[in-house]
Formats: structure tokens, sequence, C-alpha cells
């Protein structure tokens, strides 16, 4: 499978202009997504603060991944996904402190546990030069889709 660039997927998701923070798709399938990006290392980054962007926002990316894999399950499918609310962490692991200062890509990871009509839960991985830096799980809860 060739990477999906953000023009392929990003105007699926809710989050757009910087908030989109993942650059492409590498891989999906129906449990799985592997994104990539370099967002974390850019001056605009609209979760900076004081000029740093904490490793905590790594969340904020493995849920993006949701986003994006849940509007890709939906469009292979001929919908469109529902939008989501994060409302639930669980064991969250961070490695570090910041992440504005890491050299190259960040690699993240998705994988679909439950998937239901009304709400999502994955774990979420994310990984720099091939050391894992962040994980946990995350539950979003859907909104209907008004016809």
């Amino acid at each position: 499978m060739n990477p999906l660039p953000k023009s392929d997927w990003g105007h699926l998701i809710p989050h757009q202009g910087s908030m989109c923070l993942l650059d492409s798709v590498i891989e999906w399938n129906d449990q799985r997504i592997h994104a990539r990006t370099d967002s974390h290392r850019h001056p605009d980054n609209p979760l900076r603060s004081d000029g740093i962007l904490r490793a905590v926002h790594l969340c904020e990316y493995g849920a993006q991944s949701m986003a994006v894999h849940g509007a890709l399950l939906a469009r292979a499918q001929g919908q469109r996904a529902a939008p989501g609310f994060l409302v639930s962490l669980r064991n969250v692991s961070l490695g570090l402190s910041r992440i504005d200062d890491l050299d190259g890509s960040l690699d993240v990871f998705g994988e679909r546990l439950l998937g239901g009509e009304s709400s999502w839960q994955y774990a979420f991985r994310i990984e720099h030069a091939g050391s894992e830096i962040a994980s946990g799980r995350a539950a979003v809860m859907l909104a209907s889709i008004p016809d």
C-alpha cells in the first residue's frame, strides 16, 4: 500500500489546518492504522505552550489516529464517520517530558479494540526512531450524524 497523504483523508476528520497533526497514513486495515508526522517540530503547532510541546500531547496524536482510521473505514463502506468526543484515556505511559526537540518523524499506531455505532476504543502507541515514547488506550463517544 502506498502512503496516503493528508490531501486524501484530511477533509474526512474534524481536525483542520494546523490542528490536523498527522501528515500521512503509511498503512491501514480494518483493525489498525500507522500514521507518520513531523508536526511536533513545527513552531506553530497549536498544542505548544511557552514554546514547548509536552509529551502529554501525544495522547492527541493517538486520538487523531483513531479519527483518521474511523473516517477511512467509513469511507470504504461508502459512509461518513460520525464526529467523536474523547471521553477517556487509560494506562497512558509517557517516556519523556517534551517532544518538540525530537529530530525526525513520529510514527503513530492505533489499534481498534472495540467499535460500535456509539463508541470506539483504541490502543495507541507512538514511536520515535523505532523506540516507543508513549502508549495508552482511548475511548471516544460518537455523535449522531443528522440526516
